[in-house]
């Protein structure tokens, strides 16, 4: 699921010009004395007893949303790293400590503060609901790991966020104590258990989140459904590897299940939910963010193929290598099959889905997508998608800083630029899913 959270390759997510604290993303804070910060190896469990640090003052996290998050994080994490070492040390140092080190590593918190934003948009300022927003923006995180532990796995990638990804992090240890097979089959194999263990964690937390009936009931339905729509997204995303199925409405809906819906919507949905807003304002936001997250997903097939290495935190091309059924590719196709560009089908056609590709190769179906105009049609659909995104906010009543707060993260999700709403749209360049039918 390499687009899951496309900004776990990316340097960061950018607001406008004029950055709050909390817009800032700053390193995660020092943990507390006698606590760890889970290198492998380290055996620092159980942390000694400490007061909560759950911060309760809306107004003060609204100035830091990620590193109170991040707080937040911590605590479960030694909580849950006791435990696993109180199982067995080696599980604890070798798997339990890496989803924990993985989890607090990297990462923009995105999903986490479209949760605090929307809950505050709503109007939320309970004690409350400050903690349950921090605790589901926390359980994000680590669902998050989960998909691109398991990612990484099936896309056989070796960087993440760059750094090795967890399956070359436990093959490269064990590389001096086994043959290379078996380390390599160990490291997958722990990979595949350090994501289930990481959704576990997560299922955990929002368990023990504390909500009135009615607000816990709404959560957990929205839980239970970003779970399942996460999976079915990354099959239709494994599945059109396996069978070329690269059709533009595919591409759509793999989009929508695996990053829409998952690294938008369903935060949206989760902070109206904590706020107990009504259908009205409910309704905008989840289709402010179904027209963001889709956007957010196309910006990450540009990044894969085109983006910078040193930003992104992974290997250019991947997409392309693996044979992912993107939105990008299908809209080349398309476009190359009407105007008959027999030399640009066969580029597709000869590169895509091939793991030896050359850089020559890769370049090629590069160029492919600029000469065929997908690239612009993309950056095109990704313009309109934010704007309509942000008409949809429009038309709720929310409160006025956070609404501002979301617009900002909306935007920069997606990687638009702050005017993006208001620029014209060339209709020749609007390519929806539904063009395939006649182009067929």
């Amino acid at each position: 699921m390499s687009s899951t959270v496309a900004n776990d390759h990316r340097a960061d997510l950018r607001p406008g010009t004029h950055q709050t604290p909390e817009q800032a993303s700053p390193a995660p804070p020092p943990r507390r004395t006698g606590q760890g910060d889970h290198r492998r190896g380290e055996h620092p469990w159980p942390p000694p007893p400490s007061a909560p640090t759950t911060p309760e003052d809306p107004g003060a996290v609204d100035q830091d949303v990620p590193g109170a998050v991040r707080t937040v994080l911590g605590d479960l994490l030694d909580q849950q790293l006791a435990a696993a070492h109180a199982v067995d040390p080696l599980f604890g140092a070798d798997l339990a400590a890496r989803v924990a080190r993985y989890t607090q590593s990297g990462g923009k918190l995105a999903r986490a503060r479209f949760v605090w934003w929307a809950m505050r948009a709503c109007g939320g300022t309970e004690p409350a609901q400050t903690r349950a927003a921090l605790r589901i923006g926390a359980a994000l995180e680590l669902i998050q790991t989960c998909a691109l532990v398991h990612d990484d796995v099936m896309d056989g990638a070796t960087l993440r966020r760059g750094r090795p990804a967890l399956h070359v992090d436990v093959a490269r240890q064990y590389a001096g104590t086994s043959d290379t097979r078996r380390a390599d089959r160990l490291g997958q194999a722990s990979a595949i258990l350090a994501g289930d263990l990481a959704l576990a964690w997560a299922d955990d937390v929002m368990a023990d989140t504390e909500l009135p009936h009615r607000t816990a009931r709404r959560v957990r339905e929205l839980w239970r459904a970003m779970r399942t729509e996460m999976v079915a997204g990354q099959y239709l995303d494994v599945q059109g590897e396996a069978t070329s199925g690269r059709s533009l409405a595919r591409a759509i809906r793999a989009a929508c299940l695996k990053s829409a819906l998952y690294s938008v919507e369903r935060p949206l949905a989760l902070g109206a939910a904590l706020a107990d807003a009504g259908p009205t304002a409910t309704r905008a936001l989840c289709s402010a963010g179904r027209c963001v997250g889709l956007a957010f997903q196309l910006r990450d097939d540009l990044l894969d193929a085109f983006g910078d290495p040193r930003e992104t935190g992974k290997p250019a091309g991947g997409d392309i290598r693996s044979g992912k059924p993107t939105y990008l590719a299908a809209v080349a196709r398309v476009r190359a099959e009407a105007s008959g560009d027999r030399e640009a089908i066969e580029v597709l056609d000869g590169t895509l889905g091939r793991a030896d590709a050359s850089e020559a190769e890769l370049s090629a179906v590069r160029e492919v997508f600029v000469t065929t105009g997908a690239h612009d049609t993309v950056e095109v659909k990704i313009r309109t998608l934010v704007a309509q995104g942000l008409r949809h906010l429009d038309t709720a009543v929310l409160e006025p800083e956070a609404a501002r707060q979301l617009r900002t993260l909306l935007r920069s999700a997606s990687g638009a630029p702050a005017t993006a709403a208001s620029e014209a749209v060339p209709a020749s360049l609007i390519l929806t899913a539904t063009d395939e039918e006649t182009t067929r």
